[in-house]
């Protein structure tokens, strides 16, 4: 099976498409080495995949034939990203949800006052 192929089919990346990219961009290793979508991937393999400036590590324990449901998703691969790396995922995440530029649109005394502080 193709990597991107399966990397969308156990749930990692939501569509085919967002995968053959990434795999394109060089963010998936096997082996340490970036490969290409077109890579087939085997059972035992270590996949290292960077997504937003942290490293998740998946082991390839089968196959699936297709795009499998999200409770079946255990039994096609196992995530071996080390703690440290989890950590450093939730960081990021908190980081971006309590960012003020993701609020929504601003209020009108918001914008006043980002008007007064760049002039």
């Amino acid at each position: 099976m193709r990597i991107d192929k399966y990397l969308w089919a156990v749930r990692q990346f939501k569509t085919r498409t967002s995968a053959t990219d990434k795999v394109r961009d060089g963010k998936v290793e096997i082996g340490g080495v970036a490969v290409k979508p077109s890579r087939e991937v085997k059972v035992g393999e270590e996949v290292v995949i960077r997504k937003g400036g942290s490293l998740i590590s998946l082991e390839v324990l089968a196959l699936p034939k297709s795009r499998v449901g999200a409770k079946l998703v255990e039994d096609y691969m196992k995530d071996t990203t080390p703690v440290a790396e989890r950590e450093k995922a939730m960081a990021i995440r908190e980081a971006q949800r309590s960012s003020t530029f993701l609020q929504g649109r601003p209020t009108k005394k918001a914008r006043r006052d980002w008007r007064k502080f760049m002039e």
